[in-house]
C-alpha cells in the first residue's frame, strides 16, 4: 500500500522496474511491446509521470504477468483492480465448471485432475484412483494437493518407479514458476518436495527430468506422458489459475490396463 508520504507514480515506478528486471526486459523492449517510448517509461520508472490505468494494463501484459499480478500492479499505481476474482461456486462460472467437468469425464478411462497453483486439487475424475491408490488417508483429505501426493513417501512416491527423474521434472517446473513470479510460500513448498526426492547421478542413457512417469499399480506398471492445459483467454483470476492436468498412456500396455480398470469401476 502506498504510503502517506510516498505517490502512487514512485510506488508503481520501483515495481515496475522490478517485473522489468526480473524478466529480464530492457526498457527499450518494452517500451516497443506496450507501444510507449522509452523516455515515457524512463519516466513511469522514476516516478516523473503517472500512468493511466490502460497504460498499467498494457505494461503488466506485455511482462506476461498473471491476472493476479496484473491487479496488484493496479493498486501500486492507485488504480483498482479490473479482473475480477470469483468463487469457484460462483454462479457466473457455472459454465465454466460444467465444461471442466465434462473435460474431465471424456478423458476416462485415463487420469485427469483440475488443479489450483501450486497444486491444490479442484476436481478429478474417476480414474483418480489410480493415483492416489494405497495414499495415506491424511495425504487425500480436502484440500488434496496433487503435488504433495505424488512425490510424498505416504503418497504415490514409493510406487514411482522414476521418481528421481520425474520427481525433478516436477520440481524444476516450480522453480521456473518461481524465478518467472517470486513466492516466499512457493520456494518452502518446493524445498519440501525436494525433500522427499533420492539423490541421483545421471547414467550414460539419462534423459533428462521430462520423462514419462512409471507408475507401479495393482494391475502393473504404467507408463504415462502429462499435459497440461491452462486458460489463456480467462479474465477472471480464479480461472486464469486453474490448470487441467492430464495423464496419457505412452504404451499400449498402459492403455489395456486403464481400460481395463474403467470397465471394472463401471
Amino acid at each position: 500500500m502506498t504510503t502517506a508520504t510516498e505517490p502512487a507514480s514512485g510506488h508503481f515506478g520501483r515495481e515496475l522496474r522490478r517485473w522489468r528486471t526480473r524478466r529480464r526486459v530492457s526498457q527499450l523492449e518494452l517500451a516497443i511491446r506496450a507501444d510507449t517510448t522509452q523516455r515515457h517509461l524512463s519516466f513511469l520508472e522514476r516516478g516523473r509521470s503517472r500512468p493511466g490505468r490502460t497504460m498499467v494494463v498494457r505494461l503488466a501484459e506485455s511482462l506476461h504477468l498473471s491476472l493476479r499480478e496484473r491487479n496488484d500492479l493496479l493498486l501500486t499505481a492507485g488504480y483498482a483492480p479490473v479482473y475480477a476474482e470469483s468463487g469457484l461456486d460462483a454462479p457466473e462460472l457455472g459454465p465454466v465448471r460444467e465444461a471442466l467437468d465434462r473435460i474431465l469425464d471424456g478423458h476416462l478411462p485415463y487420469p485427469a485432475v483440475v488443479v489450483r497453483a501450486y497444486g491444490e486439487m479442484v476436481s478429478a475424475n474417476a480414474a483418480f484412483d489410480v493415483l492416489a491408490e494405497g495414499a495415506a488417508p491424511a495425504l487425500l483429505e480436502p484440500p488434496v494437493n496433487v503435488l504433495r501426493l505424488v512425490l510424498h513417501p505416504d503418497g504415490m512416491g514409493p510406487r514411482v518407479a522414476n521418481l528421481a527423474e520425474w520427481g525433478r521434472h516436477v520440481t524444476s517446473n516450480l522453480r521456473d514458476l518461481v524465478r518467472r513470479s517470486p513466492s516466499p510460500v512457493l520456494e518452502e513448498f518446493v524445498a519440501e518436495l525436494d525433500g522427499y526426492l533420492p539423490a541421483m547421478e545421471p547414467r550414460a542413457d539419462h534423459l533428462g527430468f521430462a520423462v514419462p512417469l512409471r507408475l507401479r499399480t495393482r494391475d502393473g506398471e504404467l507408463r504415462l506422458i502429462t499435459t497440461l492445459t491452462s486458460f489463456a483467454t480467462a479474465v477472471d483470476v480464479t480461472v486464469s489459475e486453474l490448470h487441467l492436468e492430464a495423464f496419457l498412456p505412452a504404451d499400449e500396455a498402459t492403455a489395456e490396463i486403464l481400460a481395463h480398470r474403467n470397465a471394472a469401476r463401471a
